[in-house]
């Protein structure tokens, strides 16, 4: 987790960190968390845990936390 919320891409405010999601990162085949942000506007965004230099990504689940 962060020290310190993340601005969101688009709106730039603050988000709010929702947790952890396991996925499989196919570019090495290995099993990586994903830090998963809420944007005050309910836009989910992740990046790779072991990768918190690499841009924010839209997920692609927008349901994944309420």
């Amino acid at each position: 987790m962060a020290d310190r919320p993340l601005p969101c891409p688009d709106c730039d405010r603050a988000m709010e960190w929702k947790g952890y999601v396991l996925c499989l990162r196919e570019e090495d085949e290995k099993r990586v968390c994903r830090s998963l942000w809420r944007c005050p506007d309910r836009v989910l965004w992740w990046h790779w845990a072991d990768r918190q230099d690499e841009p924010l990504e839209r997920c692609p689940v927008p349901n994944l936390v309420r």
